[in-house]
């Protein structure tokens, strides 16, 4: 494996964790409704598990209210029973044609523990990069071992790697702080 490889795969990887963590902050709540809220709801219908996305249309016409449209009429009980047996701690209201959801204001205390979820999360995302560039290090140091590659070369791959690192680590700080400003303004 040359040093090209190497770098292309860690980069990849880093890239992966730092999208796993803006998932993962999507689903996060903020003070506002936002339908990322439910995205990972999963309702029993048709005899198998589906993701809410599959079944309706999700969005947020108010900044306290989720407003779910099932595109097939016969799916709106299994979706409302889905909410109310999520651990989300939503009450779905339906009117037999799209079920609402009102998001209550967030007091200090929920706020908090929220910023510290964000801050858990960024630290997974970030202990995952660390773990990539541990990984690619080994790579280049078994490259100089099996001479595919010159002691100078791995130098420079350990500080081509050691440069994508600060460049993921920032992008995650960055996603994370931009949520818990999100949190703590509303």
């Amino acid at each position: 494996m040359d040093a090209d490889d190497i770098l292309l795969d860690a980069e990849e990887r880093m890239e992966k964790a730092v999208d796993v963590l803006k998932n993962a902050l999507a689903g996060v709540r903020t003070g506002r409704a936002n339908p990322g809220l439910i995205d990972s709801l999963r309702v029993e219908v048709y005899g198998s598990a589906t993701p809410i996305k599959q079944l309706a249309s999700v969005g947020a016409p108010e900044p306290t209210q989720i407003l779910i449209r099932p595109y097939d009429p016969g799916t709106l009980k299994d979706i409302e029973k889905a909410v109310l047996a999520s651990d989300l701690g939503y009450t779905p209201q339906s009117d037999g044609r799209v079920i609402r959801i009102n998001v209550p204001p967030m007091s200090t205390e929920v706020r908090k523990k929220m910023v510290a979820r964000v801050k858990d999360l960024s630290e997974e995302a970030k202990v995952s990069i660390r773990n990539v560039r541990r990984d690619a290090n080994k790579a280049a140091d078994k490259a100089e071992k099996s001479k595919e590659m010159s002691e100078d070369d791995c130098s420079r791959a350990k500080d081509s790697i050691q440069e994508l690192t600060k460049k993921y680590e920032a992008q995650a700080d960055n996603a994370s702080k931009a949520k818990e400003t999100e949190i703590m303004d509303v």
